[in-house]
């Protein structure tokens, strides 16, 4: 096979050893993932509800949970090789595995739309001046948007190395200059984070507190594996993930917490502003979106080729293309949405867990799975997903993977 013909993102089979990546790339990729905006808005809620200590602990016991769960993913990606849509036709079957694939994909690209806009309104907001609003967007707007779309499928299109180069660049910037920024806006308070943490009502609750933070990135968790099946071993994907979620979701609860406590705002950007570090504002909210957005594209592109048989390239790009032209509806109209799917991909990686860690062989052997329909885990992704929604008692996430993971029991049972 020529050059050319080389699929590096190993779309429809094991990443050999050829494939695997540095210790230091995993940790950067996996660490530029977690760089997502919408954590900071987690961040500022998180701020309003809870004193330091509180919030220090709801970090630490929301960061456990998630480090178990994606944790675990990361181990089986990294030892299978396999993707989650690979992984998906093992579990739900041939055809059962479209249903994940659906999911994560539609979450993927409704989430990569989002970023643009987060990236676009500020930016046109502050640098242009324009006055946008849920009706209103003018046309510089709508340019920065198909700018950054652009830009961001570009990487994605490219698959894992450039998804690696992009982080390489941007997580030391993120976090240093993130970093900076905070400490500037504490030191130039009239008083120090854990005294201004103790202001407000603080009726949340550590339970409550640690709850958003894995409902944050429990859902993009679950796509852990289409990026650790390039790590060297499965200790180092699941120590990788585990460390570099931990720290970056952490640092994004931070950024939120110090923006909303010295600014009034919900981003590190806004503490930039306030700081007048315009530019470097500018430039660090567009790597922290990119980090996440092509990731995030990169799986729907890998899901829509699971479902449609067409290459992971030409699924990234019409993926990109909806996202960008929705961009800024999404923004306005389905940010609510998307937290409701974000309660239906849980569901499915614990499916894959139990059935990976129950059939350890049977994914590792090297056949292609023969069994077209797995309804045991169809019907307990769909139940679990419910039970999320509907059920506010306790972790949501929690609870549908609980009500997933009995469902799918049974049915193994009963199935043999």
């Amino acid at each position: 096979m020529g050059k050319q013909g080389v699929d590096i993102d190993y779309t429809n089979r094991p990443v050999d050893k050829a494939g695997r990546k540095s210790n230091l790339s995993m940790f950067m990729l996996m660490l530029g993932f977690t760089f997502f905006s919408a954590s900071m808005w987690v961040g500022q809620q998180l701020a309003g509800g809870l004193n330091w200590n509180q919030f220090i602990w709801a970090l630490v016991l929301g960061g456990i949970i998630l480090g178990a769960y994606t944790g675990a993913l990361g181990y089986i990606g990294a030892e299978s090789g396999l993707s989650l849509d690979n992984l998906s036709r093992r579990s739900f079957g041939t055809k059962g595995s479209y249903l994940p694939s659906a999911m994560i994909s539609f979450t993927q690209i409704g989430w990569f739309g989002v970023g643009l806009a987060m990236f676009a309104i500020p930016v046109a907001k502050e640098f242009i001046g324009l006055e946008v609003t849920a009706d209103h967007m003018p046309w510089q707007g709508y340019f920065l948007v198909v700018i950054a779309g652009i830009l961001m499928t570009m990487s994605a299109y490219f698959g894992i190395r450039s998804l690696t180069i992009i982080s390489y660049i941007a997580v030391p910037a993120v976090a240093i200059l993130g970093t900076a920024a905070m400490i500037m806006a504490v030191k130039q308070g009239d008083t120090g984070l854990i005294e201004q943490f103790s202001k407000g009502t603080k009726d949340l609750g550590v339970i409550a507190g640690a709850g958003l933070v894995v409902g944050s990135f429990v859902s993009g968790g679950t796509a852990t594996p289409n990026f650790t099946r390039f790590a060297k071993n499965a200790g180092v994907g699941c120590i990788t993930t585990i460390i570099a979620f931990f720290i970056g979701n952490s640092l994004m609860f931070l950024f939120g917490a110090v923006s909303s406590i010295y600014v009034g705002g919900n981003d590190i950007f806004e503490v930039m502003l306030n700081l007048n570090l315009f530019y470097l504002a500018v430039f660090v909210l567009g790597l922290n979106i990119w980090t996440t957005n092509d990731n995030a594209l990169y799986s729907a592109g890998l899901g829509l080729s699971n479902i449609t048989g067409l290459t992971k390239k030409a699924m990234v790009i019409i993926s990109g293309i909806i996202g960008t032209v929705a961009a800024v509806w999404l923004y306005w109209n389905f940010v609510g949405w998307l937290n409701v799917l974000n309660c239906t991909l849980p569901p499915v990686g614990i499916i894959l867990i139990i059935d990976y860690f129950l059939s350890r062989e049977d994914y590792l052997s090297g056949e292609e799975p023969s069994k077209a329909v797995n309804w045991s885990a169809i019907i307990g992704v769909v139940l679990g997903a419910v039970v999320a929604n509907l059920v506010h008692w306790g972790f949501p996430a929690i609870n549908g993977m609980a009500v997933a993971a009995v469902c799918y029991l049974i049915g193994r049972h009963f199935g043999k």
